[in-house]
């Protein structure tokens, strides 16, 4: 029994590093664990498996494990799909986006392990390959962030999403920035009770510059949200109106509930301009209308010209759009009574969800992916800003995911775009908790760029997001749930500097510098190991 045990707690731990981290994301928001959740992963790398013939290969299965139980409970809302198509398929996903995924945590568990120092004495090598193994993290998510389109939610350093002081960081390095100071405090979670072990047993203490270093770093982060925060910049108030229809996925489409859609999209945008004061800006989510709104042939158009006409509002709203047989996801600004109409077309756009992946060269796999995803979308080429009638307002617009993807965002507001404006829809994943991880994420484009969001969701979560990451307000009822129809009206700061901070200038330059030195650690490591 006990050798049993003695095998299987290394593949305990990677597990428990999984569900830690899981843990960190909503529903869950426990995100003080981030601090500690990859530690069982690194004992069980560095402290079993010594007599293991192939040692890297276990220590790639330990890591992998982690991953796979990681991204399969946090992207476990995926599975909602299953039950808006009653399909017991698509309860599965999670874990099948999970097999690929895990192979970025499998990569991390293996260098950490070429890493690994036979003791943990001295306070510079700790601090060195706690460096090398933050750096090779940042890799890590930075890669999953864009290879193969990208899936790059839920990074460790977004668990600290809530803790506006701490995050201020990300205006230079972007959110993976915090990613790699909580890898880095892990690493060091495990060498100082290591180290004091040794040192009792040995009565022989040092001076621990590896933990005081580490701490200092955690309060540096901490001053600096704080004393960020207190430094003013001019700004001008705009008067918002986001609304949250919260129309059934499988009607938004259908003929038979194109009226009560009208109905409902006017009932509350009247409700939000007889505000006092009125609105400057109406924002309705992705894919509002039935049909195009730039087609004078529909409905949609007809509908969206004398709701125009009437409000004088300027209003951004989620749309098809359709031209030379393409189609496209899209978001219109219409202003001028419905006579002038800007168009966004979306850039990122979701696989599988807009578009099926080589459709046409595995024709078997897509007849049954097209059950789910019947046509692809057309990306658009431009990030194209948004003009609104009030010349000071210049609006950066997103459309579903396209608010978690920082180098995305970041090249609207080198464009000059000082206002973000996210449309979504996340109906498809009924009352699950994506919407809130989808905020989550969203928050952190707010700090990188130092722009306010107004984001217009169909189901939640609808809120307004200041410069530094703060949600200042959000659509609720009256028992807290964000799943519910209503309009929420308020006033945002839309900074007028026009200054462009570190991260908007030089993007994911943070997380290049962390891929360069993890690639020269690893041709160090085999070429020193050769020499030997």
């Amino acid at each position: 029994m006990i050798n049993k045990a003695l095998r299987l707690w290394p593949w305990l731990a990677a597990i428990a590093s999984g569900l830690f981290g899981a843990a960190c994301f909503p529903p869950f928001n426990q995100s003080w664990l981030c601090w500690i959740a990859l530690t069982p992963l690194i004992v069980a790398i560095w402290f079993s498996g010594a007599n293991s013939r192939r040692r890297w290969l276990r220590n790639l299965l330990l890591g992998y494990l982690a991953g796979v139980v990681f991204f399969t409970v946090t992207f476990g809302w995926l599975g909602a799909l299953g039950n808006l198509y009653q399909s017991f398929f698509l309860h599965g996903l999670s874990f099948l986006l999970s097999i690929y995924l895990g192979l970025h945590f499998a990569f991390w568990a293996w260098f950490v392990g070429l890493i690994r120092r036979p003791a943990f004495i001295a306070s510079w090598r700790n601090l060195l390959v706690a460096f090398l193994a933050a750096a090779a993290w940042v890799t890590h998510e930075w890669t999953r962030g864009w290879l193969f389109s990208g899936f790059g939610w839920n990074g460790l350093g977004v668990a600290l999403h809530a803790e506006w002081p701490m995050i201020q960081i990300a205006e230079f390095t972007g959110v993976v920035g915090l990613s790699f100071a909580i890898a880095f405090a892990n690493i060091i979670a495990v060498t100082t009770p290591l180290r004091l072990f040794t040192e009792a047993r040995t009565h022989r203490m040092r001076p621990h510059f590896d933990l005081t270093l580490t701490m200092i770093g955690i309060i540096a982060l901490l001053t600096f949200g704080l004393h960020r925060a207190q430094r003013p910049s001019p700004v001008k108030p705009l008067r918002i109106g986001a609304v949250q229809a919260s129309v059934p996925q499988l009607q938004k489409f259908d003929p038979r509930f194109t009226g009560e859609v009208f109905e409902r999209f006017r009932r509350l945008s009247e409700i939000a301009a007889s505000a006092n004061p009125p609105p400057d800006l109406l924002v309705w989510p992705e894919s509002s209308m039935p049909d195009p709104v730039r087609d004078p042939s529909t409905g949609s158009y007809r509908f969206i010209r004398d709701f125009s006409t009437a409000t004088k509002t300027d209003l951004i709203l989620g749309t098809l759009d359709v031209e030379d047989g393409h189609d496209y996801n899209a978001a219109v600004l219409v202003s001028n009574a419905g006579e002038r109409m800007q168009i966004y077309r979306k850039m990122h756009l979701v696989p599988f969800g807009e578009y099926i992946p080589l459709r046409h060269s595995f024709p078997l796999f897509a007849a049954i992916a097209s059950k789910w995803v019947p046509g692809d979308f057309t990306p658009g080429t431009e990030h194209t800003v948004l003009g609104l009638t009030n010349g000071d307002v210049r609006a950066a617009p997103l459309i579903c995911f396209e608010d978690t993807v920082g180098d995305l965002v970041r090249r609207f507001v080198v464009n000059g775009a000082n206002l973000l404006v996210d449309v979504t829809n996340d109906g498809w994943f009924l009352q699950s908790s994506g919407s809130r991880q989808h905020l989550a994420n969203a928050i952190f484009r707010c700090v990188e760029n130092r722009r306010p969001m107004i984001r217009a969701a169909n189901t939640g979560v609808t809120c307004f997001v200041n410069a530094f990451g703060r949600v200042t307000q959000v659509l609720q009822d009256d028992t807290g749930n964000t799943f519910t129809e209503g309009v929420l009206v308020g006033d945002i700061s839309v900074p007028q500097d026009r200054q462009l901070t570190f991260y908007a200038r030089h993007g994911e330059l943070f997380a290049q510098l962390c891929a360069a030195v993890t690639a020269i650690a690893v041709i160090f490591i085999f070429v020193r190991r050769k020499q030997t």
